[in-house]
């Protein structure tokens, strides 16, 4: 198989389990949170700062690679790993959520979906077959089928009609897969926000035995608590023997409770976006550096973190570059908040390996104000 998980431990006290991703390309220590590089790049971040970070594994997307620059130009400058020089692990995702935002640009058929582009409105078109095809050029350790990503709210029966179609697009992915002994296939679990239909995708795709299982069709807009409810419900289902990843997630107290239960990789844009807004995380909560009472202020964003940014510059100066326009101000807020969170994964790690994961929840907890206000950064 193209990849192997290793368990390494169960934490007692929380359930949550601490293991290792091996790949081509290296290992994933998980659970793990991955920087998403869209274009085959982490927007403003070069590829030794993100090693210099220990980030362990990056995600880029088959929709805007296939847009531009075009898969089989990828594919001749030796794949996504020689093209933006990263030796590292990398996952693609299929290009259906991208797709399937495009809601009046798009039509679903049995065989895929027709949309227009979002650069030039040239008509397109992606079946899973297509998809694979794209990613199989990519040449990323780890790729994803194609799925229908239903928008929430959604009735039951159209999520239902949805999570079939997706699981017979899963069939069809695997049997077009060129290139299983380097990249592993991951199905992509659905059904909305309703128990059974959880249950339904998370044993018809199981029966198929992919070497991975995501889950999708979260995070878009319902509450945290219903969210956990889904994951307490498919989770279970999901092999033990393989990793699991939570599509785009990655506010911090979504990152720990996934953990909690048995979640091994996260995807989110959240750090990079708001990072481009002026606002980072911090020990202690959310900061938001435009805001005036930083003007004079000259302690690092964080006084408790190691990273680049708080080693070297002051709230002051990021303060002012931000409010100026000035890359470098985007450059040091995107560095701070990708560090955060893979500090923190890290930290979630040892947690598990010492049995003290609920401890080190609530303590984060506390110090970010998560319990008084219930922000999720």
């Amino acid at each position: 198989m193209a990849i192997t998980y290793e368990h390494i431990k169960t934490c007692k006290q929380s359930g949550a389990r601490l293991g290792r991703v091996h790949t081509p390309h290296g290992i994933i220590e998980t659970p793990t949170f991955m920087p998403v590089g869209t274009q085959a790049t982490v927007k403003t971040m070069s590829p030794e700062e993100l090693k210099a970070m220990d980030a362990h594994i990056i995600l880029s997307n088959t929709y805007h690679l296939f847009i531009r620059p075009g898969h089989d130009i990828v594919r001749r400058a030796g794949g996504l790993h020689g093209f933006m020089n990263w030796d590292r692990p990398i996952l693609t995702d299929s290009g259906g959520f991208q797709v399937f935002s495009l809601s009046n640009m798009r039509k679903i058929t049995e065989e895929g979906v027709a949309f227009k582009s979002h650069l030039n409105g040239d008509k397109l078109f992606i079946s899973p077959e297509k998809s694979i095809e794209i990613q199989n050029s990519l040449g990323a350790d780890i790729i994803m089928a194609f799925d229908e990503c239903p928008p929430y709210p959604a009735e039951h029966s159209y999520v239902k009609k949805s999570l079939e179609r997706t699981t017979r697009w899963a069939e069809r992915c695997l049997q077009s897969h060129a290139r299983p002994q380097d990249q592993a296939l991951f199905a992509i679990v659905q059904g909305g926000m309703y128990e059974d239909l959880r249950k339904q995708s998370a044993t018809e795709l199981t029966s198929m035995d992919f070497p991975g299982y995501a889950i999708g069709g979260l995070s878009v807009g319902e509450s945290k608590p219903l969210m956990y409810e889904m994951l307490d419900y498919t989770v279970p289902i999901l092999p033990a023997n393989k990793p699991r990843y939570l599509m785009g997630v990655g506010s911090p107290d979504a990152l720990i409770e996934g953990s909690i239960r048995g979640i091994d990789m996260f995807d989110c844009v959240l750090p990079t976006r708001i990072a481009r807004n002026g606002t980072v995380m911090t020990s202690s909560g959310r900061l938001v550096i435009r805001n005036a009472q930083y003007a004079e202020d000259f302690g690092p964003l964080d006084p408790e973190c190691s990273c680049y940014t708080c080693t070297n510059y002051s709230r002051a100066y990021i303060r002012h570059l931000i409010k100026a326009d000035e890359t470098f101000g985007i450059r040091l807020t995107t560095y701070h908040n990708l560090h955060f969170l893979v500090e923190m994964m890290r930290q979630v790690r040892q947690a598990i390996l010492e049995d003290r994961l609920l401890d080190f929840r609530d303590h984060f907890f506390d110090k970010y104000g998560l319990h008084e206000n219930g922000r999720g950064f």
